[in-house]
């Protein structure tokens, strides 16, 4: 299977708060060509709905979709995703459908009745001081993946955090909803295998694009647009007009798109040593991880 077989890339930065709306979300396209990335509807506040219905109705075909947000919990560590729970999930999609089921009554892809589940409360770490006692303390569990960011020089967070600025936890949670209702309709690697044909979804850490554009993790975000083409150009892609500001989360979007260009040929990051078959089905993979 050729991997220049992807015609268009796109990045998805995610938000997991509460409400319809949200100038978290920021979606970014490019072609296979040197051009530069765009935003989709620029200025448009997304809705979690809104990102479903356009990966499903307007994703241009042979796209490389890349998600920033967590596709599953650690599981790998303790051979669950809720060790000591008679029901808890055996894989990542049985993991999806859970939390779509339980949280069917909430709002634009939100999640509180999933967190709220007496069972599931006990293993993540909530608001108002709210440590459920299977958390396990620190920065939380992390699956095979996440230590492997940790090798990079990235700082992760576990996904059953839900605490704090740097936390992933309710975006992962609320995009795993969404990933839900992609079932039989678009693939996500490496839950399913990379198909040879067709467009296909994955995890990314906006961070690991950004070292690929040579900042720092530790400087990872670009808030201008000088930064930002700074950034493009690393990549060998052309500039985005404009000057000034520019939200972090469009920048995000914008790099890691292009990032994506240049990274989607590389066979070693589809075969990364760490994952093995089971941490597919259960944990999957950040794409770009080593």
């Amino acid at each position: 299977m050729s991997l220049g077989r992807f015609q268009h890339f796109a990045a998805i930065d995610w938000s997991g708060a509460v409400g319809e709306r949200h100038h978290g979300i920021a979606v970014a396209l490019c072609s296979a060509e040197s051009g530069a990335p765009a935003l989709i509807r620029p200025g448009h506040r997304w809705s979690r709905s809104e990102v479903l219905d356009w990966l499903l109705s307007e994703l241009p075909a042979k796209t490389l979709v890349g998600f920033d947000m967590g596709i599953s919990l650690a599981h790998a560590d303790a051979a669950a995703f809720f060790p000591g729970w008679a029901d808890t999930p055996q894989d990542a999609r049985s993991l999806w459908g859970l939390i779509d089921q339980l949280c069917a009554a909430d709002p634009h892809l939100s999640v509180s009745s999933f967190v709220d589940h007496p069972e599931v409360a006990r293993h993540f770490r909530r608001h108002g001081g709210r440590e459920g006692d299977l958390f396990g303390g620190g920065r939380g569990r992390l699956r095979v993946t996440e230590l492997a960011q940790q090798t990079m020089g990235c700082k992760p967070y576990s996904n059953f955090n839900l605490v704090g600025a740097a936390q992933v936890g309710k975006s992962s949670l609320s995009g795993m909803r969404l990933l839900h209702r992609l079932a039989g309709r678009l693939p996500v690697w490496p839950i399913d295998p990379l198909p040879s044909t067709g467009s296909v979804v994955t995890e990314i850490y906006t961070t690991i694009a950004a070292m690929a554009a040579g900042r720092s993790a530790a400087k990872s975000k670009v808030r201008n647009y000088a930064d930002l083409n700074s950034a493009l150009a690393a990549l060998g892609s052309a500039a985005v007009p404009g000057e000034g500001p520019i939200t972090d989360h469009a920048s995000d979007a914008l790099i890691t798109a292009a990032w994506l260009r240049t990274a989607a040929h590389d066979p070693a990051l589809w075969n990364p040593a760490g994952l093995t078959q089971q941490i597919a089905r259960t944990e999957g993979w950040t794409f770009g991880a080593r």
